[in-house]
């Protein structure tokens, strides 16, 4: 078997584009996107007649509307691939907005429902600052299932645990690339720390009896992807997919569940404050947190100025 194949073994995979085109190859069983990969999808010429179609059935609409019936169009032709869940995101600019949130995710699925798809198959991208995460709570209570990203620290990841969040994604190659320009050293295998990060956040939950999934993202090479073997799920890039499947060499299990009760880890709590205070204490992860809700809202903000050019 190749690496893939042998991943699939002890590990869900996701497909981690909005070219829905491209992931049929690697049959992956859920799929992920974000602001960034449907704005790169709208520029390729074989997905612009979905953004002008989107445009044109829903010219009556605001652009902020448009884009999200872009996000279902997306979302639905991807359900047709694939056997599981896809990750629809919300506006990054409601990553301090905990209502805003709220209202985008109802009406997400709202939107999916009106087509004809089982909310359990949608999961609702949150950003994982505390007002998102006290949105995905009430989402959840409502069995809108969601999807925490941007998680850099295991503080952020214990919130949305209490919280009884459906899966959390720590962002494994964003970690990676803040130590290595802040030290200026290259991390390989166990050593890199966005592997540790995911590593710890696994052990974590599994010790404490959370039920909250762990999908390690944001990959930079299969080494990282490998010293996760064994995780929940990893949602991982076509062209890292494309190496996986191209590679025989054997893949080891690296997490599990059992290992991880052994693990020496202390339980930690907290309210608001203290949360922030953990949070603000880790330049990495505030640094990477403020970075993506600036990345993804900059990349939204290009998709109106795309849309805005067909009306």
């Amino acid at each position: 078997m190749n690496q893939l194949e042998q991943l699939k073994q002890f590990t869900t995979i996701v497909a981690d584009t909005g070219d829905f085109q491209t992931m049929k190859a690697f049959a992956p069983h859920d799929a992920t996107t974000n602001p960034s990969l449907i704005l790169k999808a709208v520029q390729k010429t074989d997905y612009q007649p979905l953004m002008e179609k989107a445009v044109r059935d829903h010219a009556a609409l605001s652009t902020g509307d448009i884009i999200d019936q872009l996000l279902i169009v997306f979302g639905l032709e991807i359900l047709k691939i694939i056997p599981g869940r896809v990750s629809t995101e919300t506006d990054a600019r409601l990553s301090f907005d905990t209502q805003g949130t709220i209202d985008k995710g109802r009406k997400l699925i709202g939107l999916y429902e009106a087509a004809g798809i089982d909310r359990k198959r949608i999961l609702i991208k949150i950003a994982s600052t505390w007002e998102g995460i006290r949105a995905a709570e009430v989402l959840e209570k409502e069995g809108i299932h969601c999807n925490l990203t941007l998680l850099f620290s295991l503080p952020q990841a214990v919130a949305c645990a209490e919280a009884k969040v459906q899966l959390v994604s720590p962002f494994v190659g964003r970690i990676y690339d803040w130590y290595k320009k802040s030290t200026g050293k290259e991390y390989t295998g166990a050593a890199d720390p966005g592997v540790q990060s995911v590593k710890q956040v696994y052990s974590y939950f599994r010790k404490f009896g959370y039920a909250t999934e762990v999908m390690g993202a944001s990959f930079r090479n299969t080494s990282q992807i490998l010293e996760l073997a064994g995780c929940d799920l990893l949602t991982i890039s076509p062209d890292l997919l494309e190496k996986l499947e191209g590679s025989s060499e054997p893949v080891t299990r690296k997490l599990s569940a059992e290992a991880s009760k052994e693990d020496d880890i202390q339980k930690i709590s907290f309210d608001e404050p203290a949360f922030r205070n953990m949070v603000n204490d880790d330049a990495m992860a505030t640094e990477k947190l403020a970075e993506g809700i600036r990345q993804f809202s900059a990349d939204t903000v290009k998709l109106e100025k795309l849309i805005e050019a067909l009306r």
